[in-house]
């Protein structure tokens, strides 16, 4: 039988580890343990002698304490420092959580996003928060948004259902970024029964005019199954890897597939995605598993 003393050590035990897990999933893990998560692919028809070195940003949310102006600065200097060719940011860049102790406002962060640099340029998407925090593009049903003009502002240009074409070492490919999945919410205020996204993915294939590798930008990684065996590689965010993650399984994703595209490396039918458990969170300043980070992407080095 248990002894008093025993029991009250058990309860005790039980209660300081509950304490000291919870100060790891709200401290520790989300505010000092970015790390930088690398990927090395050649993807079909990827042309020979074309190496490509991409960093993504993804889901940073910013908002105080969590995400400060101050640490998106530090991100950007860590991003520089991989020496990338190209830099992309994957979305929501407003905060997604009400359990913040202040706003972080686009006139703050996009303008600590600004010091980001490379070769062949930063471009941008936008993601489901950075139309939801807009009250004025949700009533219009259409943007720009504040977050758009506020990259834009800061030089960086984003790519809504468009494409920019580029070129290293005498190779062209193409980088191409779809509007938000779901960027127009319900409610009856805008006369919305259910979730209205913007993304044209035809559309936006349709204005690659040549056989150069494609790369797409899409916050939502739910497109993937729609997505031609023409795009050699998509980049998405926006599930945090579940931000819970046990030995690679994640109880709750923002994602009609559950863990199908939660997080990681994704290979179907020789089609290749990429999901980044992002930075910052959504709805609970919680991360548990799985570590906020930066990608750094080598195409056409395995």
């Amino acid at each position: 039988m248990i002894t008093r003393r025993g029991f009250l050590r058990l309860i005790g035990g039980s209660f300081l580890s509950a304490v000291s897990l919870s100060a790891y999933a709200v401290g520790l893990e989300p505010m000092l343990l970015t790390h930088i998560k690398r990927y090395s692919l050649t993807p079909p028809n990827w042309p020979a002698g074309l190496r490509l070195h991409v960093v993504a940003l993804a889901d940073i949310h910013a908002c105080r304490p969590w995400m400060t102006p101050e640490r998106i600065r530090s991100l950007a200097e860590r991003a520089n420092a991989l020496q990338p060719d190209l830099i992309v940011l994957l979305g929501d860049y407003a905060a997604g959580t009400r359990l913040v102790t202040d706003w972080v406002d686009a006139s703050e962060w996009a303008p600590a996003l600004s010091g980001l640099k490379a070769p062949l340029g930063v471009w941008s998407i936008l993601g489901n928060h950075d139309w939801w925090e807009d009250l004025s593009a949700q009533k219009a049903g259409l943007g720009p948004t504040v977050a758009r003009r506020a990259l834009e502002s800061a030089g960086i240009p984003v790519l809504e259902n468009d494409v920019v074409r580029l070129e290293k070492d005498g190779h062209g490919f193409w980088v191409a970024g779809l509007a938000d999945q779901l960027a127009l919410r319900p409610g009856k205020a805008w006369g919305r029964s259910r979730f209205k996204g913007l993304d044209d993915l035809r559309g936006t294939l349709a204005k690659v005019s040549d056989k150069a590798p494609v790369i797409l930008l899409a916050h939502e990684p739910d497109i993937f199954p729609k997505v031609p065996s023409r795009v050699s590689l998509t980049l998405s965010g926006h599930t945090h890897g579940g931000q819970v993650r046990l030995l690679g399984y994640s109880p709750v994703v923002p994602s009609r597939f559950g863990n199908r595209f939660a997080y990681g490396h994704v290979v179907e039918e020789n089609r290749n995605l990429i999901v980044s458990g992002g930075l910052g969170f959504s709805i609970l300043p919680v991360r548990f598993g799985m570590r906020p980070e930066i990608l750094s992407i080598e195409l056409g080095s395995a």
